[in-house]
């Protein structure tokens, strides 16, 4: 334990003076540097423009967004909403609504509640009593009758008869079987089994010595060897073409890639690759250090139009139109106000004592026509208890009698 407290550390793997890092990646050399920062330069000269012309244009599409198009998008919602909505939704509301509810009760009582009137009242008892009836009757009545009679004249008359008949032909067939076997069965069996079976195996045996056997011999002594030689010569003859061929094949193949895909592979790995990534990677940064160019130029602006522009107005809004604005408000808005709340109240009281004197004057009108109760006005104390003409009693709520005799009722119905 001792010894092991004091033992020396282990060595860290470091990178020496001979030793490479472990994600270390040659560089491309002088010549490529030397190539690729007037690439990047001329890259950055084209790309410039463009970015700031992009920029112009997302800005100027923000400002038109907030400044014109949303507004443009709630007034043309509004509209259509006051348009196109409210007119469609009172439309549906107070007209296809009540018109769908009224197709509907007419639909029902012009084809659901007709037609189930006619089929109760008409069809059902016309099918009833003019064909289900009438058939059960004539079923009871003279179908089953009928077939009960159909059913004995069988198994009594038919049945016994059919059996006789089935007996006679049945003994009939077995005559005339024996009668035509005896007639013309037999001499047909004696003539093919003692006259045409042995003239058959005899010719049999000719044909087979005289004809078949020689074929045979010619076909495997002299017709065989010769096509198998035949095939022989055509295989080898295809196989000789196929090899030329597949030859030449190989021999195209190898100089098309010799001659056409080496060069093209080499020219795409070694020029096109680098040039493409290099010129992929020179717009990246051409697009950065445009962005970068793109914005310190709008930040510049933006002061430019903030010192020159937004602050004059700015100072001129507080300084002079603000004052004015309380100045003509003070001298020329509030007193007008004022007097034109004074004609609007002059106006609404005498409109309300012109309204009083036409419902006065019409009820005194109607009271005179009619013989009604005075009603008391509002804030008018109830007036007394009137007393009839005819009579010396005081009636509660009675209305005071016309000094003038009154018409009879024939007469103020005519009047």
């Amino acid at each position: 334990m001792e010894d092991g407290k004091h033992r020396a550390p282990l060595p860290r793997p470091g990178y020496g003076p001979h030793q490479a890092p472990a994600h270390y990646e040659g560089g491309d050399g002088c010549l490529t540097t030397l190539v690729r920062v007037p690439v990047r330069i001329v890259v950055v000269l084209v790309v410039l423009p463009v970015r700031m012309l992009w920029d112009a244009l997302v800005v100027t599409g923000r400002a038109a967004e907030r400044v014109l198009l949303r507004p443009l998008g709630r007034a043309l919602a509004l509209l259509c909403e006051v348009l196109v909505a409210v007119p469609a939704r009172w439309l549906w509301r107070h007209v296809c609504v009540p018109l769908g509810h009224a197709l509907t009760w007419l639909a029902r009582a012009l084809f659901v509640r007709l037609w189930i009137a006619l089929w109760r009242r008409v069809v059902v008892p016309a099918v009833r009593y003019g064909i289900v009836l009438p058939l059960v009757w004539v079923y009871v009545h003279l179908l089953t009758p009928l077939g009960h009679g159909l059913r004995w004249l069988h198994r009594a008359v038919l049945v016994p008869a059919a059996r006789a008949l089935g007996t006679a032909v049945r003994w009939l067939g077995t005559g005339l079987k024996w009668l035509l076997g005896a007639v013309f069965v037999l001499p047909v069996v004696l003539l093919w089994r003692y006259v045409l079976v042995p003239v058959g195996l005899a010719a049999a045996w000719l044909v087979g010595h005289l004809v078949v056997a020689p074929l045979g011999w010619v076909y495997r002594h002299v017709l065989a060897p010769v096509g198998r030689g035949l095939a022989w010569a055509l295989d080898l003859l295809v196989r000789g073409i196929e090899a030329f061929f597949r030859g030449l094949g190989t021999a195209l193949g190898w100089l098309v890639v010799t001659l056409l895909v080496a060069p093209l592979r080499w020219i795409h790995r070694h020029v096109l690759v680098p040039v493409g990534r290099e010129v992929a990677a020179a717009l990246g940064i051409a697009w950065r250090v445009a962005g970068f160019v793109s914005r310190a130029v709008g930040r510049g602006l933006r002061w430019l139009a903030r010192t020159l522009i937004a602050q004059p107005v700015r100072w001129a809004y507080r300084t002079v139109c603000v004052p004015v604005g309380h100045v003509v408000r003070d001298a020329l808005l509030l007193p007008a106000g004022r007097v034109l709340r004074a004609v609007g109240r002059t106006a609404r009281d005498t409109l309300r004592t012109a309204r009083e004197t036409v419902r006065r004057a019409r009820r005194d009108a109607w009271r005179a026509l009619a013989g009604g109760p005075a009603r008391p006005e509002p804030g008018k104390p109830a007036a007394p208890l009137a007393r009839t003409l005819d009579r010396a009693t005081t009636v509660p709520s009675a209305p005071p009698g016309p000094e003038a005799t009154p018409l009879p009722e024939k007469s103020v119905r005519q009047g």
